[in-house]
């Protein structure tokens, strides 16, 4: 008997000669199964039992920020010799005694920064889908009279600018649905709330900021065009690397 210790977002591969006829149960947090392909399989919660032979499971996961246990129990003084899936493994022999009262506690390494890395890219080709709506937006706005003219200065607002302010902001949602992947135990629901939270906060400047109706109207319009872009497309990403 042994049990295996994984930090908050850790990861550890499982090597199949390890697993054969071995039964895991989590004893504490969650373990996410990731599968042969990398894609993030069934998260497991305190008491689940599992087995990994013949199931083409890669690696363990902790998807919370607490360290997670598993407790793996194999067959009574009783060696197993298992015949590997993997080309590189070859024959690994492997003996415990389930009775023994000292456990061996094995602590997963840092976390891959597969999900993260996949996580970024699709956020970052979701920014520049944003940086293109919006400034297109704001031409169909200034074609049908709108002049984005601002008080503060009397200048109009040149369509350039959309594009970089919202580039900016894109890049801010896509750092904060990375740390939450990294860190929370529940980052979609969190990053929805924290995101609508902070679209709502942008939408105070345009209301304080004096110019005329249909300037007012379209600013407000143009805040809710990246968000509608940026949230959905995240929150979708993050449910499919936790779920």
């Amino acid at each position: 008997m042994r049990t295996l210790a994984l930090r908050g977002g850790a990861r550890v591969a499982v090597v199949a000669a390890e697993w054969c006829d071995a039964f895991g149960v989590v004893t504490r947090g969650r373990v996410q199964l990731e599968l042969r392909d990398g894609e993030p399989g069934p998260v497991l919660g305190r008491d689940a039992g599992f087995w990994l032979r013949g199931t083409g499971v890669r690696a363990l996961r902790n998807p919370g920020r607490r360290t997670a246990r598993v407790r793996i129990v194999t067959p009574k003084a009783r060696t197993v010799i298992c015949q590997s899936t993997h080309a590189y493994a070859g024959h690994r022999m492997m003996e415990d005694d389930m009775n023994s009262m000292n456990d061996t506690g094995v602590v997963a390494g840092p976390a891959s920064g597969h999900r993260l890395r996949g996580l970024a890219g699709t956020g970052l080709v979701a920014a520049l889908a944003a940086m293109v709506a919006t400034p297109l937006a704001a031409a169909l706005a200034r074609a049908v009279g709108v002049d984005f003219e601002v008080p503060d200065g009397g200048e109009s607002i040149p369509l350039p600018g959309f594009a970089v302010v919202t580039g900016f902001f894109s890049v801010v949602g896509i750092v904060i649905a990375v740390a939450l992947l990294r860190w929370s135990a529940r980052p979609a629901a969190r990053f929805v709330w924290t995101a609508v939270s902070l679209t709502a906060i942008s939408l105070i400047p345009p209301l304080l900021s004096g110019a005329n109706t249909a300037t007012i109207t379209a600013l407000l319009g143009l805040h809710l065009v990246p968000a509608t872009v940026m949230i959905p497309t995240l929150a979708r990403s993050l449910r499919a690397r936790t779920d």
